[in-house]
């Protein structure tokens, strides 16, 4: 194929997801890698260590890399194929081996060092010493110390790296994909809500059951995030919860799609790599570009353990004393896939709250608009539909102008609301397509702005209605939105450090956990939750009601987090995995400490544990309790000055934008968050947000 008429090299405002096909990855990669190759090369002959004469042109490399590997890795994530599949796995060692050689590039290294001690050092902006300081740890990182054979085998453990964790990913999302129940009874599935049964219908006809309807069936259940979670809390047929939950908690853990050897590998090879560079453990490598250390993470992880511990069995004794009076049969026996479905029973009862009520009340168009409007409240931005100005992947997909309270246009992103267990990942993300910049800047303007993207896998629109949210879908946009946020509304020019780069793993979590806050205040929730039918506003009995419900179980979520943040740090700090004890003894370990209900001999969630084996959270898990601890002090300044007290708001949100949205990477997180808070972060706000305080000692 001729690359001049290959989408992924064209000069694009914004990339042509439209036309980007599996045929095109091969010759824009290769094509590409080999003009970085000559630009680099280039670079390196003469470089000097100056702004304009090093970090301009490596900003040029790096970003055309970015964008162009992006769009496709974005592509493989939403719209999943064999041919991307097998397009990526050919050129994905070809663009490993070049960011290793940019990495491991010993004039661009020394030019950096020599900008570190030059007399103008003084001189440089605060974000600019970041970027020369970053650029210096990174390229260690990146093995460029190492010599001969030492590099060359860090260099294999790389690719070998790359290669396993797309594997991995890949497993997963087959195994979730090949589980599909096939159910024509009607009382199999008992207690399911409409949204639920209208879901199963739509995905049997998708399968070919072509008359499928919500009421008669046939239903295929699966195990995507909706389907999955509407049995475990709502199906009543208990056989059926526990081979959904087992098929869950074993995805990935068998045949030709186990994990389980990946796992091991990538954990020799993390370690591996730790000790050529010169560290004890992988958890220490991860470290070095965090505001954590190994120690503080545990100290955080435990102390907020023994607060929750005591909430989490209390939480059981309700269940199980719950099940008893409502004359359950597995009462005295209550096991794994029982506890979701006896939490919303219970809380019903207690509460007189039903997630599925809820749903008319939360249409998707409506969530949108009152986060907009908060958006513009808090931020002073408005944000605009501007469908049709960028090409998308999928008719669902909705695009998005930011303009600044002078109209004009600051950041875009687009929006990928539903699931398609066919072709798409499970979760929720951000991620970003550009970043602010002024030395990319185009077509005469000063500076290139942010893009950015937003995925959801929240529950399609049925038949005619609109996409109907649970509350959790509600708090996950809000979430994802929070992300979006700081990569759009950055003030900082320097692409490496503008928006969410540069910006330390475990601070990224501050913006969108302290988006999520919002969902619980009144006037917020109450300017979204409208009965897409009738019009009707959410009753205030209902609202006082989820608040009085949101710390329900707090105790045992809390515990969740910390098992996984745990296992996360073990085996990437004292497991050895060359040793006797299997990844499965060490969980097993770990849970001893952080779950109440021990786990299920089967129970091979790590299989599947994405987050740690596929995404960018390896000895990292722990930051979205480190910076859950950042965020809720950061809503408290919102509470000190009073959540009815507009004026006070809208200046605290300016406040907030200047600070922890505006300065990116180009200040450290902890400056940023002194900066906005006027003191270092402390962890009483969460504990009193979650209902945990009592028990902690602090």
């Amino acid at each position: 194929m001729a690359t001049d008429d290959n989408p992924l090299l064209a000069d694009f405002d914004f990339p042509p997801f439209d036309r980007v096909e599996p045929i095109h990855v091969r010759p824009a990669v290769r094509t590409l890698l080999a003009r970085l190759e000559g630009e680099l090369t280039d670079l390196e002959k003469g470089v000097q260590p100056t702004w304009g004469k090093l970090v301009e042109p490596l900003e040029r490399i790096v970003d055309s890399l970015e964008v162009v590997w992006g769009t496709v890795d974005h592509l493989k994530a939403v719209k999943d194929s064999s041919d991307l599949r097998a397009a990526v796995e050919d050129v994905q060692p070809d663009k490993v081996k070049f960011q290793l050689r940019l990495g491991q590039s010993k004039p661009i290294y020394q030019a950096f060092n020599a900008i570190r001690n030059s007399s103008d050092w003084e001189t440089l902006s605060e974000a600019r010493k970041r970027i020369v300081e970053a650029q210096i740890k990174e390229a260690v990182l990146s093995g460029v110390a190492l010599e001969d054979e030492q590099r060359e085998k860090f260099n294999q453990i790389e690719q070998e790296l790359e290669k396993l964790t797309q594997k991995f990913s890949e497993n997963v999302l087959d195994a979730t994909k090949k589980f599909e129940k096939l159910i024509t009874d009607k009382n199999e599935i008992d207690g399911l809500p409409a949204t639920a049964l209208g879901l199963a219908a739509q995905t049997a006809a998708s399968k070919g059951h072509e008359n499928a309807s919500a009421e008669n069936g046939p239903w295929i259940i699966t195990l995507d995030a909706p389907s999955y979670i509407a049995v475990m809390q709502h199906a009543r047929n208990r056989a059926l919860r526990e081979e959904v939950y087992r098929a869950y908690l074993t995805r990935a853990s068998s045949g030709d799609l186990d994990n389980t050897n990946i796992i091991s590998q990538i954990l020799k090879l993390r370690l591996e790599k730790a000790k050529l560079l010169g560290y004890k453990n992988y958890a220490e490598v991860s470290m070095a570009q965090k505001m954590a250390t190994v120690d503080r993470v545990e100290e955080l992880l435990e102390k907020l353990r023994a607060a929750s511990w005591d909430h989490a069995v209390k939480d059981m004794e309700d269940l199980k004393a719950f099940a008893k009076e409502s004359a359950s049969p597995e009462a005295n026996d209550l096991a794994h896939w029982d506890l979701s479905f006896w939490s919303e029973r219970l809380r019903e009862s207690k509460y007189d709250i039903n997630e599925e009520d809820l749903r008319p009340y939360f249409a998707l168009p409506k969530v949108m608009d009152g986060l907009f409007s908060l958006a513009n409240r808090l931020f002073g931005v408005s944000v605009e539909p501007a469908d049709g100005l960028a090409p998308v992947w999928n008719s669902d997909v909705k695009f998005y102008c930011v303009k600044d309270s002078s109209n004009s246009p600051v950041a875009y992103f687009y929006f990928d609301p539903y699931s398609r267990p066919s072709e798409k990942r499970g979760g929720a993300w951000m991620n970003v397509v550009f970043s602010r910049s002024r030395v990319l800047a185009r077509n005469g303007s000063p500076v290139r702005l942010p893009v950015a993207h937003m995925v959801c896998n929240q529950t399609p629109p049925v038949g005619d209605k609109p996409s109907l949210m649970t509350f959790r879908e509600v708090e996950t946009v809000f979430h994802e939105f929070g992300h979006a946020l700081q990569h759009m509304l950055t003030k900082q020019d320097e692409g490496f450090v503008s928006g969410i780069r540069g910006v330390e793993w475990d601070a990224v979590e501050l913006p969108s956990q302290f988006m999520e806050n919002w969902c619980y205040h009144k006037n917020t929730l109450l300017s979204i939750a409208k009965h897409y039918e009738t019009g009707e506003l959410l009753p205030e009995e209902i609202y006082a009601k989820l608040v009085a419900a949101k710390n329900f179980r707090a105790g045992t979520f809390s515990l969740r987090q910390i098992r996984f943040a745990s296992v996360d740090m073990e085996l990437h700090t004292t497991y050895d995995p060359n040793g006797s004890l299997s990844i499965y003894d060490v969980d097993r370990r770990v849970a001893e400490r952080t779950q109440v209900l021990a786990p299920l001999p089967e129970d091979k969630f790590l299989c599947s544990f994405s987050h740690i084996f596929a995404g960018g959270y390896a000895a990292g898990y722990y930051s979205y309790k480190w910076a859950e601890v950042l965020s809720a002090d950061a809503f408290s300044a919102f509470e000190d000055v009073g959540l009815d007290n507009e004026k006070a708001i809208e200046e605290t949100g300016r406040r907030f934008r200047e600070t922890v949205l505006a300065l990116g990477g180009g200040k450290s997180p902890l400056e940023v968050f002194v900066s906005f808070r006027g003191r270092e972060p402390s962890p009483e706000a969460l504990l009193r947000h979650n209902g945990l305080l009592p028990v902690a000692a602090l």
